[in-house]
C-alpha cells in the first residue's frame, strides 16, 4: 500500500539565492527579499492556521556567466509551512520560515510576478510512506552502501547507546527516496552539488550523486572527530508527518568543517560558542567555572526545542555577566572626599566623619571589608542622597534596593531554578546591573520589611548578606554558587530601629541622623533647594531672588519638620507663582520688573496664612493641669501637650489619645507618685477625696499613636498643676521618666527633642541629669538659644516647671508616705 501527497497545480513561489530544500528534510529560511515578504503577508497572514499551507521553494540558476536578471531554476521543492517568526507581521523587515520538503516539482510557467511570483507546476515525485525499491542489483548495492554510511554516522554522536540504537532502527526503516534526500541534505555540499541532487528525479541517478558526497562527508568526520564534540539536532521525518524523530549529528569547533551549515541550527551553535568565549573572558573562580561549563555541555546535547534550553541559556548568561573579578578603582583621597561630602550636604558631621575614617583605614590597609552602616533618622533628612554621595566620593558604582513592603525572602535570595519563572534575588541582579563587585549598595527602608509565614522572612535572608563573616560565600538560590559580597559596601536606611529585628540590627553600625536646625535649613535652602527648584522651573536668579529673612519666615512659619521635604515643596510653590508672572508679563503692556524679590509679605500672599504662627499651642498653656513635654517620633522630635482634669466620679483614671501600653503605665505611675507625695506639697488628696474623683489625662492629636518611656515627668507635672491649681511656666518643655520614689530616669532621642523645642520657640528645657552627655550632638547655636535644667528628682522638676518654684519638700524618705487608699 502506497500513500502519496498531491500538491496543487498552482503554487506561490519562495525564491532563494543559494539555498536548496530537498524533500524529506526541514530547513529554516531567513526572508528579506521584498517579493518573498509580500508573499508571506498575503498567503500566511490571511490564514488562521498553517495547516496544509504549501509553498514552492525555487532556487535561482547559477549566475556565473549570466548577464542581467538571474532566471529561476526549473526544478524546485514543494514545502509545508511549519513555523513563521517575525517581530511584527505587518511591519517586519524580515521573517524566519521553517519549511518541510514534500516533493519535487517542475515550473511550467509563471502566471504572476508582481507583487510576488506564482507558477503553474507539475509534480515530479511523490512523498511516499512505503516505496518499492528498484530491483536492479546496482541500485540495491548503492542503497545498501548508503544505509551503512548513514548508520555509521550515529557512531559519531555523543548520545547513550540505547538512543543510538533507536536512531539506527529508524534509519533502516526510512523509504529509499526519503533516505537518499535526507543524506544529501545532511552532508556538507556546495550549492551546485545540491542542485544536481534536486534535479535527479530517478532514484539511481540520485544515488550516484549522493553516495560520493556521503562518503566524503564520513571521511571528514573520521579525521575531525573529537571525543568531546558537541551535538546538533536535525529533524528526520518518516514521510507522512511534519513531526518526526530527531537525529543528532556531532558538531563542534573541529567538527563544523564536516557538517552542512544549511542543515544545522547555526544560531544555537553561535550562541553556545559565544557563551564559551564570554566564559573565558569572565575570569570566573574555579568552582563557578566548573558549574558553568557543565551547564554548557548539557545545553550542547539538548534539543533546541526543549523548554529547558532557554532556562540553561539564561543561567549561563547570568554566570558570565556577573562581576566575579571585575572591580572599580577607588578614589582614596581624603581631601577630595571631604570636599564632595560638604558640597552635597550641609551638616551631618558625625556621618561625614565616619566615611572619612573608612577612607583613611582603606589607605592604610587594603582589603578592608565594607562597613555595614545604617542611617537612622526621620524622613527628608537626606539618608538616601548621602549614600549616593558616599559612592561618588569613593569613586564606586551606586545601586539602590528599595526594601519597603518586601515580604518574600526570594526577593533577597532568589528562586530555585526548579520553579517556573525563577529569577535571581535583588542582590545578584544589582551586581549584574552595576558590573563590578565592589559597589555601594543602598538598602532603603530596611525597617519596613514585611513578614510572611508562607514565603519566608526577608529580614532573616538579609542576615547572611550583611554579616561580614558570612557574605564572602553568599549563595543565591537561583545562582546556587557562592558569590563573594565582602567587597560590597552596604548602607541601610531606616526611620526607626524599633521594627528592625535584633539579629539584623546587630550586624549594622547605626548612625543616627536627627533633624536639622533652622540655621541648617537656611543653609540647605539657599545652597541646594533653591538653585534646584529654579532649574526645575526654568528660572534663574535673574528672575527670582529670596532674601534670607524670607527664607527664615518660610522655615519658621510654614514648615515644622525634621527634614526638608516640605520646605522644598514650599520653595517650588514660590517658583511656580513667579513663573506665572514671568510668562504673563511677556504679553502685558507693563513689563515685569526683574528680578522678583519675595519679601515676607509676598511669601504670605502666595502661600496663604502662616501655618504655625498662630497662638493655638501657646494659648492652651498657662492653665492649671497642662504641661508641655517632648517626644521622639519617626518624623523627628515633637512637642507633646499633656492635659489633666478632675471631675466628680468614683475614683477612676481615664487615659485618651491613642496611648500604648508603656504610656499607660507611665500615667498610672505618675498618679501613684503624686498620691504618695501629696502631703509633701500640701495637696489634699486623702483617700476620701480621691474616691469621689475621676481623673482624666488626655494627649491631643488622638489619631496619632503615642508610646514610649519618656512622658512620666510631664504627666506628673500636669497632675501636680491640676491638684494645686497652679499653671506651669509657658516657656518650658520637659522629658524624662520617673520611678515610684520620684527619681528621674534618662531617656533617648535627646537631640531630636531639643531641636523640636528650638523650632517651636521654647526657651527652657528640663532634661534628666544623665542626659547631659547627649547634648554634645546638639549644634552650638541651638544650645546658645536654650536654657537647660538638669534634674535627678521630681522635686527639682517642680521647682523649675512653675514660675516662682514650688513649696519645698523632700522626696528622700526612709519610709515612703502612703495615702489612706
Amino acid at each position: 500500500m502506497t500513500s502519496v501527497i498531491t500538491i496543487p497545480s498552482k503554487l506561490p513561489l519562495l525564491v532563494t539565492n543559494d539555498e536548496v530544500l530537498l524533500p524529506g528534510s526541514s530547513k529554516k529560511f531567513t526572508i528579506t527579499d521584498p517579493s518573498n515578504i509580500e508573499m508571506i503577508r498575503s498567503r500566511i497572514m490571511s490564514r488562521s492556521s498553517l495547516a496544509s499551507l504549501i509553498l514552492g521553494v525555487l532556487p535561482k540558476e547559477l549566475a556565473a556567466d549570466l548577464q542581467g536578471s538571474v532566471p529561476l531554476h526549473p526544478v524546485g521543492t514543494a514545502a509545508l509551512v511549519v513555523q513563521v517568526v517575525g517581530t511584527s507581521w505587518r511591519h517586519s523587515a524580515s521573517f524566519t520560515l521553517l519549511l518541510y520538503g514534500i516533493c519535487r516539482f517542475r515550473l511550467e510557467k509563471l502566471v504572476m510576478e508582481v507583487p510576488y511570483p506564482v507558477g503553474v507546476v507539475s509534480q515530479l515525485d511523490k512523498l511516499v510512506v512505503h516505496d518499492d525499491d528498484d530491483d536492479s542489483p546496482e541500485v540495491n548495492a548503492m542503497l545498501e552502501n548508503l544505509r551503512e554510511l548513514a548508520t555509521k554516522l550515529t557512531d559519531f554522536l555523543n548520545v547513550p547507546p540505547e538512543v543510538a540504537a533507536q536512531l539506527k532502527d529508524k534509519l533502516s526503516s526510512l523509504p529509499s527516496h526519503t533516505l537518499v534526500d535526507l543524506c544529501a541534505s545532511v552532508v556538507d555540499a556546495s550549492f551546485p552539488e545540491k542542485l544536481k541532487v534536486l534535479d535527479a528525479v530517478n532514484l539511481a541517478d540520485r544515488l550516484k550523486i549522493t553516495l560520493p558526497l556521503l562518503i566524503r562527508h564520513t571521511k571528514e568526520l573520521e579525521l575531525t572527530r573529537s571525543p568531546r564534540s558537541k551535538t546538533s539536532i536535525l529533524p528526520i521525518n518518516n514521510g507522512n508527518t511534519r513531526r518526526g524523530m530527531r537525529i543528532v549529528i556531532p558538531r563542534g569547533r573541529a567538527g563544523m568543517n564536516g557538517i552542512s551549515r544549511n542543515d544545522i541550527d547555526n544560531d544555537d551553535e553561535d550562541e553556545i560558542q559565544e557563551l564559551y568565549r564570554k566564559l573565558d573572558e569572565a575570569n570566573l573562580p574555579q568552582h563557578a567555572r566548573k558549574v558553568a561549563v557543565k551547564e554548557l555541555q548539557r545545553l550542547s546535547k539538548m534539543s533546541p526545542m526543549s523548554p529547558e534550553t532557554g532556562i540553561i541559556m539564561r543561567y549561563v548568561e547570568l554566570m558570565v555577566d556577573l562581576p566575579w573579578s571585575k572591580s572599580s578603582v577607588e578614589t582614596l583621597d581624603l581631601n577630595k572626599a571631604r570636599q564632595d561630602l560638604d558640597a552635597d550636604h550641609y551638616g551631618l558631621a558625625r556621618l561625614k566623619r565616619r566615611v572619612l575614617e573608612h577612607l583613611a583605614v582603606r589607605q592604610l590597609r587594603d582589603g578592608l571589608r565594607g562597613p555595614l552602616l545604617c542611617f537612622v533618622g526621620p524622613p527628608g533628612v537626606g539618608k538616601t542622597s548621602v549614600g549616593r554621595s558616599i559612592a561618588h566620593s569613593l569613586g564606586r558604582s551606586f545601586h539602590r534596593i528599595s526594601l519597603g513592603g518586601v515580604s518574600n525572602q526570594s526577593d533577597i535570595r532568589g528562586h530555585r531554578r526548579t520553579y517556573i519563572g525563577a529569577m535571581p534575588g535583588r542582590i545578584i541582579q544589582g551586581l549584574k546591573n552595576v558590573g563590578v563587585n565592589n559597589p555601594v549598595f543602598l538598602l532603603d527602608e530596611v525597617d519596613k520589611l514585611g513578614t510572611s509565614a508562607v514565603n519566608g522572612d526577608p529580614a532573616a535572608a538579609l542576615l547572611e548578606v550583611l554579616d561580614p563573616e558570612q557574605n564572602c560565600t553568599f549563595v543565591d538560590h537561583y545562582l546556587n554558587v557562592p558569590f563573594d559580597l565582602s567587597k560590597v559596601m552596604f548602607i541601610a536606611t531606616a526611620n526607626t530601629t524599633k521594627t528592625i529585628p535584633p539579629a539584623l540590627l546587630d550586624r549594622m553600625e547605626v548612625i543616627h541622623i536627627p533633624g536639622y536646625t533652622q540655621e541648617e535649613k537656611l543653609h540647605i535652602a539657599t545652597r541646594h533647594l533653591f538653585p534646584k527648584q529654579l532649574e526645575l522651573h526654568g528660572l534663574t536668579k535673574e528672575h527670582l531672588q529670596i532674601p534670607d529673612e524670607s527664607f527664615k519666615f518660610l522655615i519658621s512659619d510654614y514648615t515644622r519638620e525634621a527634614g526638608v521635604r516640605t520646605l522644598e515643596r514650599k520653595i517650588g510653590a514660590l517658583c511656580r507663582a513667579v513663573a506665572v508672572m514671568v510668562v504673563e508679563s511677556k504679553n502685558a503692556t507693563k513689563p515685569l520688573k526683574l528680578p522678583v524679590v519675595l519679601t515676607e509679605a509676598s511669601v504670605e500672599e502666595i502661600l496663604g496664612p502662616a501655618v504655625y504662627s498662630g497662638p493655638e499651642l501657646w494659648s492652651r498653656l498657662g492653665q492649671a493641669g497642662v504641661a508641655l513635654g517632648l517626644a521622639w517620633t519617626e518624623a523627628g522630635g515633637e512637642l507633646l501637650l499633656v492635659e489633666a482634669s478632675q471631675m466628680a466620679g468614683s475614683g477612676d483614671l481615664m487615659l485618651t489619645g491613642q496611648l500604648g501600653s508603656v504610656m499607660r503605665e507611665s500615667a498610672q505611675l505618675a498618679l501613684n507618685w503624686v498620691r504618695g507625695a501629696a502631703n509633701q506639697y500640701g495637696l489634699k488628696l486623702d483617700g476620701e477625696t480621691l474616691s469621689h474623683l475621676d481623673i482624666h489625662i488626655h494627649f491631643p492629636a488622638g489619631a496619632v499613636g503615642k508610646d514610649g518611656p519618656s512622658a512620666g515627668v510631664t504627666i506628673a507635672t500636669a497632675l501636680i498643676s491640676l491638684f494645686s491649681n497652679k499653671p506651669t511656666a509657658t516657656d518650658i518643655a520637659m522629658t524624662g521618666e520617673i520611678t515610684l520614689r520620684g527619681v528621674v530616669l534618662p531617656v533617648g532621642g535627646v537631640k531630636d527633642k531639643v531641636l523640636a523645642a528650638h523650632r517651636a520657640g521654647v526657651k527652657r528645657v528640663i532634661l534628666p541629669k544623665k542626659c547631659e552627655k547627649d547634648l554634645h550632638e546638639v549644634p552650638e547655636n541651638v544650645k546658645k538659644d536654650l536654657t537647660f535644667v538638669f534634674v535627678n528628682h521630681m522635686d527639682e522638676v517642680l521647682q523649675a516647671a512653675f514660675d516662682g518654684g514650688f513649696p519645698p519638700g523632700s522626696l528622700k524618705m526612709e519610709v515612703p508616705m502612703l495615702s489612706k487608699l
